[in-house]
């Protein structure tokens, strides 16, 4: 099951901040991106969301850690499902405000849907970035 194993490492490779890099290699060209929330409005592509997600970790502790609840891959859509925790802590520069010092422990599904080469061709996020904002000092 080449797809499912592909779509879980770019799942790792976009939860440990390691940016287009290294999550390229799993990603279809033109791949695209969506999510119904604030902080994400206007990223539209996969590479874009990636960066997101590496500066992220620039603000965030550099031992930001997840913890993946379940994953799932159905062949018939060709879309695998991850549901995780994130853990993070605002110590870095950057961010709405000064470092807090405050922890967030944000819930988050990715939906991705891979193609017929076992390359992700788009994802959506489903997340609550209100209650993440919050539990860091960010609003």
């Amino acid at each position: 099951m080449a797809a499912f194993e592909n779509a879980h490492k770019f799942f790792e490779a976009c939860e440990t901040s390691q940016g287009w890099m290294g999550c390229k290699p799993y990603v279809a060209e033109g791949a695209t991106f969506s999510a119904q929330c604030e902080p994400l409005v206007g990223i539209q592509s996969l590479e874009d969301y990636c960066e997101w997600m590496g500066n992220l970790g620039t603000v965030v502790a550099p031992g930001s850690t997840y913890d993946l609840h379940t994953a799932s891959y159905s062949p018939e859509t060709r879309s695998a499902v991850f549901f995780a925790t994130i853990h993070v802590k605002h110590t870095g520069k950057g961010g709405p405000v000064p470092p807090t010092g405050r922890e967030a422990h944000s819930e988050y599904v990715y939906i991705v849907r891979m193609n017929s080469e076992n390359q992700v061709e788009h994802l959506t996020k489903v997340w609550n970035p209100a209650w993440a904002n919050r539990e860091l000092g960010w609003v």
